[in-house]
């Protein structure tokens, strides 16, 4: 008997089956079986069904004659798991939704329904919201009875997990249809019928919009209505809930006959009329709109619409005219600011994401070695938070803003400056960039369209036109920037500037991140940053952290820069998310390894001479979506894993701080790092600002990197700690094989 039933019907959903399926049969929690029903679909639904179910013995495929509309029925009747779910075809499974859900369901004691949180989809798969019941947060007891969060009654059907022996015993008092084809009929009587209750405030399916030609008919709202009533009167005990019902029946309806065409307004409220004519419930308070509809006054309600739509048109045309009128009130302050003379001793920077990177490094040098300048930092507003004391902080698109870049000598940057921007002939602009390539950058991008997507290449080449000054760490990266951002612009290789902390922190302050981040003092800290895929929409943790930490034992730390989608607050020990950290050069400081697969981060990283271990499971799709300078297989910082049980045998072996990993490390820092000595941003700033160069006296002379001593690591690793590697007894090694198998 499997844990869960994941109940699929198919109709017209052809292109998102794949999606569909492909986002169940990947979960981290295996213990499953999908029922997927085709339902008399015209299109190639049935025969991708057929294909999964030979594909895979856990999906059973089942096919109806016709279209029936009795799909989840049909699943329902063959259904043998613990809990049930439903899901479209057209939906998904947020990643590790089920190893969430069964961690609740344990944790509050099997209840008879666990409601989770869904986010909508637009057509492209866009997430437009996180919907669910405010009380999905709430602390308390669990389970509970509806009584106690009463606003959880009308939570759609897909926002559940039902126990099985539960809702069977509840169908057998319904005639056909089936409740599970009525989402109404199914939410409310299992809502209202269940003993015990609990909540998990996670999103766990993701609801595509659907298209215009697949939105269900809606003239089988009233039918549903009449068949929870009636359920409802056959239940004495259930009558109190009849005016908390009827309100969410008028609030219901009144949304639907707001999406329906003009045409179809007067015979839907007729019949929304009756509806209530038939099920009201005396004494009780309504709001004015769910009394037209009530009363059938069509006429009245479509007016009351339409002045509602004028006030809510009036108010936008508002809107739309002050950013106007502000829009060319500051374009005119930004035309006075530039016919005034430039302030010699004025720096702006900004980066993409707050203070930091290149800039936030350059910022600090300006300021150490040139203290009469003035610096300012531009940042959004929930980036404010990140600008330490010392230069100004600026909001785009504010006066301040625009005459800071109208009259500041020196511009530096990692990423686009604003399109409006004018550069003036005097004006010095240094790009940064965001580290050493491996993925295609720039021009190179116009033979990957998905690693393209939304690059304006004109407007590129316009930017790359006011650039004076691009700062580069090493050779590959002078030679890849002066081809893919052809300009006039002057490369200074002198290093990475954001590195230079590596070399200047001492062991007090690796410990004092540590602790800040709550990593025990002498656990191994394994920071985790994979690269963003072009080719994926969603971007989550390709490796189970979970299971590789419990393999390891209790010597080891995961910081994972990946969000642990599905495991929300109750994140298991020793699974540290830092994805929102605002500085990775600390997050490199306090850890003692970085895994990673194709993320810049690894040039940077080799630089503190650390253990790299590179996870490439999908190399081929990488190089494929984006492209790739030189094949990272040939010329690895350390040892690769191919695998998730190849990555955790590295750890348990000590391979990953052997003498080989440390060759290909110290091989590939001299090659990337071989100005990264701590002294990369000072070079910059005295060259730019003070015309210095490599002759000029006080000029630092470049560190080998074999002569270099950044800042060690919290834990030794002269001997590598031990790793406890948990093997499966032998009368339960099969299941566990094929368990791992299938994560």
């Amino acid at each position: 008997m499997p844990r869960f039933s994941v109940i699929v019907p198919a109709y017209q959903v052809q292109a998102y089956l794949h999606e569909c399926l492909d986002s169940v049969l990947s979960q981290s929690c295996s213990d499953l079986e999908v029922i997927a029903v085709d339902d008399g679909s015209p299109d190639a639904c049935g025969e991708i069904l057929d294909e999964f179910a030979a594909r895979d013995a856990r999906v059973r495929a089942v096919r109806l004659p016709e279209h029936t509309g009795r799909a989840r029925t049909a699943g329902l009747e063959r259904a043998t798991g613990d809990y049930l779910l439903f899901l479209d075809g057209a939906d998904t499974l947020a990643p590790h939704a089920l190893r969430t859900i069964a961690d609740r369901l344990k944790e509050t004691d099997e209840p008879d329904v666990l409601v989770h949180a869904h986010a909508r989809l637009d057509r492209s798969g866009e997430p437009l919201q996180a919907t669910g019941p405010s009380v999905l947060g709430e602390r308390g007891p669990a389970p509970f009875a509806l009584t106690d969060r009463p606003e959880l009654l009308g939570t759609p059907a897909w926002s559940g997990a039902y126990r099985r022996e539960f809702t069977e015993a509840l169908t057998e008092t319904l005639t056909a249809p089936a409740p599970a084809d009525l989402p109404c009929v199914w939410s409310y009587a299992t809502l209202l019928s269940a003993g015990s209750l609990a909540t998990l405030d996670q999103v766990c399916v993701h609801r595509r919009r659907p298209r215009p030609a697949d939105t269900p008919g809606r003239t089988n709202i009233f039918d549903q209505y009449d068949r929870v009533f009636a359920f409802l009167e056959e239940r004495p005990e259930l009558s109190p809930w009849r005016p908390a019902l009827y309100r969410r029946m008028l609030t219901h309806l009144t949304a639907e006959s707001a999406r329906l065409p003009r045409r179809a307004h007067a015979d839907f409220l007729r019949r929304a009329h009756a509806c209530c004519r038939r099920h009201r419930a005396r004494g009780i308070r309504v709001a004015p709109r769910h009394l037209l509809l009530r009363f059938g006054a069509h006429r009245t309600l479509r007016t009351l619409r339409r002045i509602t739509h004028g006030t809510h048109r009036t108010a936008k045309l508002t809107a739309r005219l002050t950013r106007a009128l502000r829009t060319g009130a500051l374009r005119l302050h930004y035309g006075i600011q530039r016919r005034l003379p430039l302030r010699a001793h004025r720096a702006v920077f900004t980066a993409e994401a707050g203070y930091g990177c290149e800039p936030g490094a350059l910022e600090a040098a300006f300021r150490s070695l040139t203290p009469h300048f003035r610096t300012a930092w531009i940042a959004r507003p929930e980036q404010q938070y990140t600008v330490p004391p010392g230069p100004r902080r600026l909001t785009p698109d504010t006066a301040a803003y625009w005459s800071a870049l109208a009259r500041s000598t020196y511009i530096v940057t990692n990423t686009d400056l604003d399109p409006r921007l004018i550069k003036r002939s005097d004006q010095v602009v240094v790009q940064t960039g965001q580290g050493t390539p491996l993925g295609h950058l720039g021009l190179d991008l116009l033979e990957h369209p998905a690693a393209a997507h939304g690059t304006d290449f004109g407007r590129l080449l316009r930017a790359v036109d006011q650039w004076d000054y691009v700062v580069s760490a090493n050779r590959h990266s002078t030679l890849t920037f002066e081809r893919v951002f052809p300009g006039s612009y002057r490369t200074l290789e002198y290093g990475r500037p954001r590195n230079d902390i590596f070399q200047q922190a001492a062991s007090a302050d690796v410990a004092r991140l540590r602790e800040s981040l709550g990593v025990p003092g002498d656990a191994v800290a394994l920071l985790y940053a994979p690269a963003h895929r072009d080719y994926r929409r969603a971007q989550h943790a390709r490796l189970d952290l979970e299971r590789i930490l419990r393999r390891l034992g209790p010597r080891f730390v995961v910081l994972t820069r990946t969000p642990a989608h599905g495991l929300g607050d109750r994140l298991p020990d020793r699974l540290i998310d830092v994805s929102a950290h605002p500085n990775i050069q600390s997050l490199c400081l306090a850890s003692d390894a970085l895994v990673t697969d194709y993320a810049p981060l690894m040039f940077d990283y080799a630089g503190l001479d650390r253990p790299i271990v590179l996870h490439m499971d999908d190399w081929a799709a990488y190089d494929a979506a984006r492209g790739t300078y030189f094949d990272l297989r040939a010329f690895p910082p350390g040892a690769i894993a191919r695998g998730e049980d190849e990555l955790i045998d590295i750890f348990a072996s000590g391979h990953w701080c052997g003498s080989r990993s440390t060759q290909l490390r110290a091989a590939f820092r001299e090659r990337f790092c071989p100005y990264d000595d701590g002294h990369a941003a000072e070079r910059v700033v005295r060259h730019v600002v003070l015309g210095q160069t490599g002759e000029t006296a006080g000029w630092p002379v470049v560190v080998p990197p074999r002569d270099r001593h950044p800042v060690p690591a919290a834990v030794s690793l002269t001997r590598p700690p031990l790793a406890t590697v948990a093997r499966p007894s032998a009368a339960r090694a099969a299941t566990a094989t094929a368990t791992d198998d299938s994560r």
